[in-house]
C-alpha cells in the first residue's frame, strides 16, 4: 500500500510540474532534438544501392556490426549519414582523457577552469572530425568491395567521388549529432550524448521482440527459453537498479565551532561513494574504442587477405578474442575512469579546510590514503560487476541468436541513463518547489511590513 506521505508528495510533483514552464520547454527541446536525431538515421548515403547493402548486412547483422547497429539505432545497417552515431566523440574523448594524465599542457587546461574546459572540448571536436575521416573512409572502402548474392557492387559508381562524398556525409552528420547532443545537455533534460545512444537502443527493441518472438513461432527457439530469457531481462534490470543505487557511506564528523558569535555544536555528516560510481561510461568507451578496428577488419574481411578475414572471424560477437578485449577495456576504463571523477587527496584537502574528519583517521594524508583505499575496494566490485553484466549475456545470446538489444551492455546503458534522466527531472522539478516557496516567503514578509 502507498503511504499518505508518498501520495502527498505524489500530488506536490504533479502540481509543480503542472506550473514549471521551464521545465516544460526544456522537455519539449529534447524531445525535438531526438526526433531530429531518429529523422537522420533514414538520410541514405548517396552512391548505394539499398537492395545490395542489405543483402550484405543481413549476412553480417550477428556479428559485431549488428552490435554498433543497435548503438546506431539502425543508422549503421541503413548506412545513412548517422551511420557513425556519437562513437567518434566518444573516442576523442577518451583519447583527449588519457591524454590529461600525460600530456602537461592537457592537464593544465584542466585546471583553467571554464576556458579550459571549452579549449579541451574544442580540441575534441577536431579529432572528432579527424577519427571520423578514417572511419568513414573504411566505410568507403568496405562498401566498394561488397557484393550481393547476384554478384553486384552494392556501391553504384566506385571511386574517388564516392569515396569523397562518404566522408564528407559522415563528417557532417557525426558532427550534427555532437551538437545535438551539446544542444540537450544544455537546453534540454539530461546528457544529450547518452540519451541519443539510448534513443537509439530504445528503437531496435520492438524489432528485437519480433525476432525473439518469431524465433519461437517458427520452433527455432522453444517458449520455455524465451520465458527464460524475459525472466534474465527482469533479473538484470533489478541488479542493475539495486547496484546503481546502493552506496558506501563514510562517516564525516565536526567538531564544535566557532562562527561569529556563535559556536556551533558538532555535527554528523556522511560522504557518500557508489559502487559503480563511473556509470554506464566504461562499456559506452570500450564499444567505441572498438569499433574502429573492428569495422575495418569486417568491412575489408570479404575481398582483403587471409589474416584479414581471420581477424575479422577473431573479433566476432562472442568470440573469445572479441570478449577478452572487451572485458579488459571495461576493467580499465572502470580504475581510468574512476580516478578522473573522484580524487581522494581533493578531497581530503576539501575536509580538512571544512574542519572535517573521519573517526579513527588523522586528517590530511592518512585521509587521503584511506578513501583511496576504500574507493580502489569499491571499483574492483564495479568493475567485476561491469564486466560480468555485459559478458555473461554476451555469451549466452551468441550462442542461442538472440537480438544484441536484450544484453546486459544495453539493459545498463538504458536503465542507468533513464534513472539519471528521472533524477534531473525531479532536481529541477525541487528547484521550481523551492523558487515557489521563496517567493511566497517574499510576498508575505512584504504584506506585513
Amino acid at each position: 500500500m502507498v503511504s499518505l506521505a508518498d501520495k502527498m508528495a505524489a500530488n506536490m510533483d504533479m502540481s509543480a510540474f503542472s506550473k514549471a514552464t521551464e521545465l516544460k520547454k526544456r522537455l519539449w527541446f529534447t524531445v525535438l532534438a531526438l526526433i531530429v536525431f531518429r529523422l537522420g538515421t533514414f538520410v541514405p548515403l548517396p552512391g548505394i544501392d539499398p537492395k545490395i547493402l542489405s543483402d550484405v548486412f543481413a549476412k553480417n547483422s550477428s556479428g559485431i556490426l549488428g552490435m554498433f547497429n543497435m548503438f546506431a539505432g539502425g543508422a549503421l545497417a541503413r548506412m545513412t549519414i548517422f551511420a557513425l552515431n556519437i562513437m567518434p566523440y566518444i573516442s576523442a574523448s577518451i583519447i583527449l582523457q588519457l591524454g590529461q594524465s600525460v600530456v602537461p599542457s592537457l592537464a593544465a587546461l584542466k585546471k583553467d577552469g571554464e576556458a579550459g574546459h571549452r579549449k579541451i572540448s574544442h580540441y575534441t571536436k577536431i579529432l572528432t572530425v579527424f577519427i571520423t575521416m578514417i572511419q568513414g573512409y573504411g566505410i568507403a572502402v568496405g562498401l566498394e568491395g561488397m557484393t550481393g548474392s547476384a554478384g553486384l557492387s552494392a556501391v553504384v559508381n566506385p571511386g574517388f567521388v564516392f569515396k569523397f562524398t562518404t566522408i564528407v556525409s559522415l563528417v557532417g552528420g557525426t558532427m550534427m549529432i555532437v551538437w545535438l547532443g551539446e544542444q540537450i545537455t544544455a537546453r534540454g533534460v539530461g546528457n544529450g550524448s547518452s540519451l541519443i545512444i539510448t534513443v537509439g537502443i530504445i528503437a531496435n527493441l520492438p524489432t528485437a521482440l519480433a525476432q525473439t518472438f518469431e524465433l519461437g513461432r517458427v520452433g527455432s527457439m522453444s517458449i520455455s527459453l524465451i520465458l527464460m530469457l524475459l525472466a534474465m531481462v527482469l533479473a538484470l534490470i533489478y541488479i542493475i537498479v539495486l547496484v546503481e543505487r546502493a552506496q558506501r557511506k563514510i562517516t564525516i564528523q565536526y567538531p564544535k565551532r566557532q562562527m561569529g558569535g556563535r559556536i556551533m555544536s558538532s555535527e554528523n555528516s556522511h560522504l557518500p561513494l557508489k559502487i559503480n560510481p563511473t556509470g554506464v561510461i566504461p562499456p559506452i568507451f570500450a564499444s567505441s574504442l572498438l569499433l574502429l578496428p573492428i569495422t575495418i577488419a569486417n568491412f575489408s574481411s570479404e575481398n582483403g587477405p587471409s589474416w584479414v578475414q581471420s581477424l575479422s572471424q577473431m573479433l566476432g560477437h562472442g568470440q573469445p578474442l572479441y570478449l577478452f578485449l572487451y572485458a579488459f577495456l571495461i576493467i580499465f576504463f572502470a580504475f581510468f575512469y574512476t580516478a578522473v571523477v573522484f580524487n581522494p587527496e581533493e578531497t581530503a584537502d576539501n575536509l580538512k579546510k571544512h574542519g572535517g574528519f573521519i573517526a579513527g583517521i588523522r586528517p590530511g594524508k592518512n585521509t587521503a590514503e584511506y578513501l583511496d583505499y576504500v574507493i580502489t575496494r569499491l571499483t574492483v566490485l564495479g568493475a567485476v560487476y561491469l564486466t560480468a553484466l555485459c559478458i555473461l549475456p554476451e555469451i549466452l545470446i551468441s550462442k542461442l541468436s538472440v537480438p544484441f538489444v536484450l544484453g546486459g551492455t544495453t539493459l545498463l546503458i538504458v536503465v542507468q541513463v533513464t534513472m539519471d534522466f528521472v533524477g534531473q527531472l525531479q532536481s529541477h522539478l525541487i528547484a521550481y518547489q523551492y523558487e515557489g516557496l521563496i517567493k511566497k516567503a517574499a510576498l508575505a514578509n512584504k504584506k506585513r511590513k
